[in-house]
């Protein structure tokens, strides 16, 4: 494990309480610690309650990271085989054609240009509706609905009103595609899986796969672009040494780390964790960030190295909530980036680091020049 992952400022194992209350519970910071943890599957991911079955009513349907086996074997073995490395290969070329449009759109626009506007978000929802068979006419709208819903959003009732029709869309399409499955990842599912899930199971994976296909995918991106744009060295090196793509964008997943921290965990019985003992029904938390030695957006970031080997971070979480995306997320950034600097390889920062404005996982314009 390289030593950037470690996160020597904060205690490994740290004992608390769930604010509020007087239930006991830890927050994991160190990298083995966490990682022994996710890799347990003696900790429970289904909200905490005062039964199992309480718990079971918890579970957002669909929602991967909130079912425990048998039932979240059930659901991601439906899944699996459109993530695979196989599947994930015959998604390249509609990927690399929607980067070279918004790259053109990007060529013909004036200088500064925000490439956040232009580029990141519309390449992950171009991509993400493109996969799911999400019709253009409703991109726009949907799309909105996913940036209002954000957990950071200050303004509750609207968070509220764009998460209920956000569910309200993706329900009314799912029923049209039972009618009429179409060759997409969510036309497959129905075709091949239909009769086994539930109305409220195949909205809540839709759900669950577009927010992750648009925002964590698009964050990531329009973060990782800061912080090769804030380190001009990485970034000419990257240009210099293009076979460097894949080192670079395990580096920018692992500066990033755009979940914070993984899905809660409950013990199911009492777990040793190094010389710590987690006794059954406590919480545990674990930092992703921490383990990954990684900052919050808009906080100074470690200094970004492209040459180091980071194979071993837990950006996409580790054990059986791995995430399924890994191997897309992985393809679109590659293309994204390696594309972006053949075209434009002397991008820089329009605007002074310090006038960006970051939101809890993206920045919110991104100024660049050539």
């Amino acid at each position: 494990m390289p030593k950037s992952l470690k996160a020597p400022d904060q205690a490994p194992l740290v004992e608390t309480v769930v604010p509020g209350t007087s239930d006991r519970a830890w927050i994991a910071n160190g990298y083995d610690e966490v990682r022994a943890i996710l890799s347990d599957t003696r900790f429970s991911t289904t909200p905490p309650a005062e039964t199992a079955e309480a718990s079971r009513r918890l579970v957002q349907p669909g929602n991967l990271l909130q079912y425990d086996p048998p039932e979240h074997t059930r659901l991601r073995k439906m899944l699996t085989g459109e993530f695979t490395l196989r599947r994930v290969r015959t998604l390249e070329p509609l990927v690399e054609g929607i980067v070279e449009d918004r790259l053109d759109a990007l060529g013909g626009a004036g200088q500064p240009v925000d490439l956040v506007g232009q580029f990141v978000w519309p390449t992950a929802s171009l991509t993400g509706c493109a996969m799911l068979g999400i019709p253009r006419d409703d991109q726009t709208e949907l799309t909105r609905h996913l940036d209002n819903n954000r957990l950071d959003n200050p303004d509750r009732e609207q968070r509220d009103m764009a998460g209920t029709a956000y569910l309200v869309y993706l329900g009314k399409l799912m029923r049209q595609k039972r009618r009429d499955p179409g060759d997409d990842l969510l036309g497959r599912l129905i075709r091949d899986h239909g009769r086994s899930l539930t109305e409220a199971e195949l909205t809540g994976t839709a759900a669950t796969l577009l927010a992750s296909l648009i925002p964590i995918t698009g964050g990531t991106l329009g973060l990782g672009l800061v912080g090769l744009l804030e380190n001009p060295d990485q970034l000419a090196l990257l240009v210099e040494r293009p076979e460097l793509i894949d080192h670079a964008v395990e580096e920018v997943i692992r500066s990033v780390t755009i979940i914070p921290h993984a899905s809660p965990r409950t013990a199911k019985e009492d777990v040793a964790i190094g010389d710590q003992v987690i006794k059954a029904g406590d919480f545990v938390a674990c930092s992703l960030l921490e383990a990954n030695g990684a900052r919050p957006p808009g906080e100074p970031q470690d200094t970004l190295d492209i040459t180091r080997d980071n194979s071993g971070h837990m950006a996409f979480g580790h054990g059986l909530h791995y995430c399924l995306g890994a191997s897309l997320a992985r393809m679109e950034l590659r293309a994204a980036i390696s594309r972006l600097l053949r075209r434009f390889p002397k991008v820089r920062l329009a605007v002074p680091r310090d006038e960006l404005r970051f939101t809890a996982k993206s920045v919110e314009t991104l100024p660049v020049t050539w």
